[in-house]
């Protein structure tokens, strides 16, 4: 019985063992499917990332002559690696991020290596018992306040990575020069590699198929500021749809949610604008382009997500107030939200074109407008019969939608500030103003006196054409008596 038992032991063994070897070759044709499927939704998502992974390569390619050429290898020896290192290092996606690094390391590594050599010989005047203890003192006391000074607020965004190379240079350099005899020409060698390594990179960046920092700084916000709208104009609607029973229908909940991903957005914007700052102007955007606009507008669309996240609560919420209150409010509020809508759609609009954003101001007018019926409304509502927990989620939802239309209406007003200081280019009136009488109808208010009762006043309006001049004045109406014209 046991050598039966081993025997199928070792065929059910040699079957699950044939099975795997026969799955393994359709096992890895699906992983390398899908490596491939990733790779290429990767390079369709943003085909930039394809260009720069080039950039890269040709970069580190054309350095890498430093080695290959032997007249080149004569001239800078080992120190051609140093090249090699900065492109690796300091090669960034956008052009302000390569610039960055590449000017922070440069001047750092010039610096340092002139404080170096210096300290390196002010140490030899005190002799070879002297030279180290002056040294160490020194490297303390530079490291000590380059490394606090990386806690400022301005040279942690802009100079961080410039202080740190500081720091290694300068004690590289007067560690090594107790050591090395040919100090001079070693710093010499290897700040002349970092040069062309951070200069190579940066005109490939510039010239070669360049990523803005600033233009993606400008299409974020502006892209932001649709997706608010987007959600703006589609909350009405989906929060005052009902079915047969008064509840909110879910199935009007069609507007987009893409306010979501404005809630995050701080760093990429601060990353951005330090980045932009580095660039030279470029396409519309000139050298001192007020980018620090941008991060104010970005945290008042932040500012107004917040806002969008706590009203969004209010359609999943199972407290819902009673279908009589919200048709007292319904009005109001669907008016508020579809103009701040309409007022952050047209702002955006203007953002890209970089046009003058003042045609926003009417939907801004009009939501103020709204906010002020919606104030009426309230106060003309009997509030006394009805109960308190159903009143609360509705009244909760119009001090939002308040809070919205101001955070509204001081994005307008970043948004017009940005647009003087850039320099937005103005934009005709669509409308002639040649002949704005086109547009408008005179009438006459008629009060009617009734027959039978003095108590009841009937008021007729009459429409007159300002086509003709004749009809300017309604000289062939004669008003009876009792009665009087009003012209509107």
């Amino acid at each position: 019985m046991d050598i039966e038992s081993t025997a199928q032991e070792k065929a059910r063994f040699c079957g699950i063992a044939c099975g795997s070897a026969k799955a393994l070759p359709d096992m890895l044709k699906a992983k390398v499917i899908s490596i491939a499927k990733s790779i290429m939704k990767l390079g369709q998502d943003d085909p930039r990332r394809l260009i720069h992974s080039l950039k890269v390569g040709l970069a580190l390619t054309l350095v890498s002559l430093l080695y290959y050429a032997r007249p080149l290898y004569d001239g800078f020896g080992v120190s051609g690696m140093w090249a090699v290192l900065t492109v690796v290092v300091v090669f960034e996606f956008t052009v302000g991020g390569t610039l960055s690094k590449s000017l922070n390391r440069g001047f750092a590594t010039f610096s340092a290596g002139a404080l170096g050599i210096g300290a390196d010989y002010f140490a030899g005047l005190f002799g070879k018992q002297g030279e180290p203890i002056v040294l160490g003192i020194l490297v303390f006391l530079l490291a000590t306040a380059a490394t606090f000074s990386r806690f400022f607020p301005r040279i942690k965004a802009r100079y961080d990575y410039g202080v740190l190379i500081f720091i290694l240079t300068f004690s590289l350099v007067a560690v090594s020069g107790y050591r090395v005899d040919e100090l001079v020409v070693l710093a010499h060698q290897r700040l002349s590699t970092i040069i062309m390594g951070g200069a190579t990179c940066m005109l490939i960046s510039i010239f070669v198929c360049p990523v803005w920092a600033g233009e993606d700084l400008h299409r974020a916000v502006a892209s932001n500021l649709e997706k608010l709208a987007s959600y703006l104009e589609g909350f009405g609607g989906a929060y005052f749809q009902y079915d047969g029973s008064g509840v909110v229908s879910k199935d009007g909940k069609s507007f987009h949610q893409g306010y979501k991903s404005i809630l995050n957005s701080k760093n990429s914007e601060e990353s951005l604008a330090n980045f932009a700052r580095w660039e030279p102007g470029h396409g519309r955007f000139r050298l001192r382009h007020p980018w620090k606009h941008y991060l104010k507008i970005g945290a008042l669309a932040r500012q107004c997500a917040y806002q969008i996240e706590a009203i969004n609560g209010c359609i999943d919420s199972d407290i819902q107030a009673s279908q009589e209150f919200k048709s007292k409010i319904e009005g109001s509020c669907k008016r508020m939200s579809a103009e701040c809508g309409k007022a952050l759609k047209a702002l955006a609009t203007a953002m890209k074109t970089m046009t003058d954003p003042s045609s926003t101001n009417p939907h801004v007018e009009n939501s103020k407008a709204a906010m002020k019926d919606l104030k009426f409304a309230l106060k003309a509502a009997s509030l006394e019969d009805e109960d308190f927990l159903a009143i609360v989620p509705a009244a909760t939802v119009a001090s939002i939608l308040v809070e919205i239309v101001k955070s509204v209406e001081k994005i307008s007003e970043a948004a017009n500030e940005l647009s003087q200081l850039a320099r937005f280019k103005k934009v005709e009136p669509t409308v002639s103003p040649e002949k704005p009488q086109q547009l408008l109808h005179r009438g006459i208010i008629q009060p009617v006196l009734d027959a039978d009762s003095n108590d009841n006043v009937v008021i007729a309006i009459h429409e007159i054409s300002t086509d003709s001049p004749e009809n300017e004045k309604p000289g062939h109406q004669v008003p009876k008596p009792g009665q009087r014209f009003m012209e509107v």
